[in-house]
């Protein structure tokens, strides 16, 4: 009897250095970017777009906040007031030298790592901040900021960036983006369907919203039929203004199909703000489903994010606002709550579906299986908590086997610190290759396959799983 093909054994050191050769082999490919939370503005008149060093790395980033917070910093130190404060701001260099005499607080966090690299890649700063270069540092990226070639569109082309997109709310304007493809710049930067506003029928703000969606579809949105038709009037104004995709969040992945009448009936009593906790739960998962049926009329990817329980702390948010750290991941059971959307489309390639999740011990249980059995469903990256070299090693670990590559869509960076987006690229290369060469030394896939998908990790699986191709 002849010995097994795969070993499933593999040597530290010629893994390293296969690894290494897989990376280097698609380090150089465009970066495609199809979902992020920059301001489009950023490529309008980018010209005072990055102030000072504190609002680059420090007061907007809610993963440097939650752990400066968690250590009993205060809010007001790095640089935000409470909402209803005339208070004056910490000024920026203060902000950075806090951000500077903590930064150790980092080490061993994808935090950490993609500031030190950003760091490096941009502003060629070797050093580790630490309270005694603090000010040396915040002088030196001051004096980089200030030249005229560091711009969001000149920085666009040096990241080697192909395509981008942004986040934005239904009822924007679509202004910026407008500007951007009037203008002779001619680099994509694409608008994103974010719909929640506007089907979150429990939401405070629902009401007011559903007022501003009239005035700016010019339509008397009164009742579920009218309703509709406006949010399909703007994912076409969204689609004409470049959009490729929609993205949806959710605390969990509930979905439903109502009867009309009983949509109509809970939309109506939306409309009076006289509805209870269930109502606001089935209209929102019927929403969904919605979603998921106009995505397949008009070809738009449906992202769909789930696992945040959002602004866990009240004080902190009736305070300072959201977004500062303290949205908290929950457990997420997919296979029910999923069932009537995918009982109605799940069958239909015409739907692009791109799960999310902050719950990572679902990608085996369930997620890697329901993409490696429906066509309309592909599996989006680790996200959030899991963007970091364990993230994604575990991801690779729980997903591939069953879902299969081409079952995931690549990498997006999710961010909303522009300057981070070339070592976010960067680190998840550096993982896929190190991935892959464990299945090279391992006899299970050959060296030929492993380069051809590690262009698919990097460039590829994105392209065609956002439906850039």
């Amino acid at each position: 009897m002849k010995k097994a093909k795969i070993s499933m054994f593999y040597p530290e050191e010629a893994c390293h250095k296969t690894a290494m050769g897989l990376f280097e082999s698609a380090s150089d490919l465009p970066l495609i970017c199809p979902h992020t939370h920059l301001d489009p503005w950023l490529f309008v008149d980018g010209s005072e777009a990055f102030k000072d060093p504190a609002s680059l790395f420090v007061t907007p980033d809610h993963y440097v906040l939650r752990m400066l917070i968690s250590h009993g910093i205060s809010f007001t130190a790095l640089g935000h007031s409470p909402l209803d404060s005339d208070k004056r701001k910490a000024t920026p260099q203060a902000v950075w030298q806090v951000f500077c005499d903590h930064f150790s607080l980092f080490d061993g966090t994808p935090t950490g790592l993609w500031i030190e690299n950003a760091l490096a890649m941009v502003f060629e700063i070797d050093e580790k901040p630490h309270a005694e270069n603090a000010q040396a540092l915040f002088s030196h990226i001051q004096s980089v900021i200030d030249c005229a070639d560091f711009c969001p569109q000149k920085l666009y082309q040096a990241f080697n960036i192909e395509d981008l997109s942004t986040t934005d709310a239904a009822l924007e304007s679509l202004d910026a983006h407008r500007a951007i493809r009037e203008s002779s710049w001619g680099q994509p930067v694409r608008p994103t369907f974010r719909p929640d506003q506007v089907i979150d029928i429990g939401h405070p703000e629902w009401r007011e919203n559903i007022d501003s969606l009239s005035r700016v579809c010019d339509l008397d949105i009164g009742d579920f039929c009218s309703y509709i038709q406006a949010l399909e009037q703007r994912r076409v104004y969204f689609k004409a203004m470049g959009a490729v995709a929609t993205d949806l969040g959710a605390e969990i992945p509930f979905t439903c199909c109502l009867s009309d009448d009983r949509v109509e009936a809970i939309f109506q009593r939306g409309l009076v703000q006289k509805l209870t906790s269930a109502d606001a739960r089935l209209f929102k998962g019927h929403m969904i489903t919605e979603m998921a049926r106009m995505s397949v009329e008009d070809g738009l990817v449906m992202q769909f994010h789930v696992g945040a329980f959002r602004n866990h702390n009240p004080t902190v948010f009736r305070t300072y606002g959201p977004d500062l750290g303290f949205d908290i991941p929950v457990a997420v059971e997919w296979t029910h709550n999923l069932k009537p959307l995918l009982d109605a489309f799940g069958m239909d390639e015409r739907l692009r579906l791109i799960l999310f999740t902050l719950d990572e011990s679902g990608y085996a249980r369930e997620l890697a299986p329901i993409a490696g059995a429906y066509p309309a469903v592909k599996l989006g990256p680790p996200w959030w908590f899991h963007d970091s070299p364990n993230g994604m090693m575990r991801y690779f670990e729980a997903v591939m086997e069953t879902a299969g590559i081409d079952n995931t869509v690549g990498f997006n960076d999710d961010t909303r610190a522009f300057l981070s987006i070339p070592t976010r690229h960067d680190l998840w290369r550096r993982m896929s290759a190190h991935w892959l060469a464990k299945l090279v030394h391992r006899g299970q896939i050959d060296i030929a396959t492993a380069h051809n998908r590690m262009v698919d990790l990097a460039y590829g699986l994105v392209k065609r799983g956002y439906r850039l191709v």
